[in-house]
């Protein structure tokens, strides 16, 4: 339930093909009790996806404004001082209209500037999956609490069909919008979580307006895009080293068999520490055979790592540079999830990928046997 709220909230972006305006205007609403002089904070995101201050204003009579000028639409937030909560928009060249009530910031209504209309068309069916997802979620914590198994079993399937519903409702906006970078947010987040295939990224990708292209976020996917290329079944798999749990450097060349899966987990992900049970079982069939693994963990705490290869009983080759998803063995193979795992034959060509539960033996059986 949480990767489908994390969708429908995390997509959050959006630019301007048509304005022209040389700068931008934001003029502010807000209704509740906010005093005067009540600090108000306009931040945005860096490369790393930290919040970083860009300006800085006070409420005045309900009302507060900022001005400048921006080179390329981007997302940028209004945080008010001792309030929860923020209000993200695009900001853009034109004339921008923000109207919130104090308590409610997630329901803030924005206009003004064509992107921004847009961004609201996408927030309020959002908005309506948001809170659809919300109530199922509460309905299903009440019939576990009543031990009520067959309300729950009913209400899981209901979820199934409605995630299917959400990843609909963000492809055909996307396929429909070609001219917002919404829409490359989107396409990025359904290639970051795997939701389909990276044929149909790259066709929807191919889509976008030129305008989209050269945005930051489209820039971006274009070069996952690309990274992605490597690291796709009939690519070599990149070589790389790291350090193992007692500081060694361990190459991935070092350790290659006739066949070699490498296989992106964390301590901290409980998806990976559910499948280690299965990749044990077939390590222990077929390491004889030629199957090595090679693990790269996304732990930031050496003990935390350490435990759970003792733990799961993990008895192959084990790597990592303790910074989670800023490990570069990780941006090197575009990881932005996990479990992720790639299969690699004796020539480092990858043969398989993500493979999990009984389809990992079955392609090694079939490669090895």
């Amino acid at each position: 339930m949480k990767r489908v709220l994390t969708i429908i909230t995390g997509i959050l972006f959006l630019a301007s093909c048509n304005s022209t305006p040389e700068g931008f205007t934001v003029n502010a609403t807000v209704t509740g009790d906010l005093e005067n002089g009540t600090k108000i904070y306009l931040k945005t995101t860096d490369s790393l996806n930290q919040l970083v201050d860009v300006d800085t204003t006070m409420v005045e009579n309900g009302t507060f404004s900022f001005n400048g000028s921006q080179e390329k639409p981007m997302l940028h937030y209004i945080f008010v001082e001792s309030n929860r909560g923020n209000i993200p928009f695009v900001l853009e060249n034109g004339n921008i209209d923000v109207k919130f009530q104090k308590d409610s910031m997630n329901y803030a209504k924005l206009k003004g500037t064509p992107q921004n209309e847009l961004f609201m068309n996408f927030l309020e069916e959002s908005r309506t999956l948001s809170e659809r997802a919300r109530s199922m979620q509460n309905d299903m914590r009440n019939a576990a609490q009543q031990q009520d198994s067959a309300t729950v079993t009913a209400l899981r399937e209901e979820y199934i069909e409605f995630q299917d519903e959400v990843k609909t409702f963000n492809v055909d906006f996307a396929k429909e919008n070609p001219n917002a970078l919404i829409s490359v947010l989107i396409i990025g987040n359904l290639m970051m979580n795997k939701s389909i295939s990276n044929e149909e990224v790259k066709t929807m990708y191919d889509g976008l307006t030129p305008e989209m292209k050269e945005s930051l976020p489209g820039e971006q996917l274009k070069e996952q895009l690309e990274k992605q290329k490597t690291t796709d079944i009939g690519g070599v798999a990149p070589d790389f080293s790291a350090p193992t749990p007692d500081g060694n450097l361990l190459a991935l060349s070092d350790v290659k068999g006739k066949l070699t899966l490498i296989d992106f987990w964390a301590a901290w992900c409980r998806p990976c520490r559910a499948e280690n049970p299965n990749i044990v079982s077939v390590y222990n069939k077929y390491h004889d055979k030629g199957l090595n693994v090679i693990g790269v963990s996304l732990d930031a705490r050496a003990e935390d790592w350490t435990k759970a290869i003792e733990d799961d009983g993990l008895a192959w080759n084990h790597i990592s540079n303790l910074k989670r998803f800023q490990d570069p063995v990780a941006q090197l193979y575009n990881i932005n999830a996990i479990p992720a795992a790639f299969l690699i034959d004796e020539n480092g060509v990858i043969v398989g990928k993500d493979l999990r539960g009984p389809a990992l033996e079955e392609k090694v059986a079939e490669l090895l046997n």
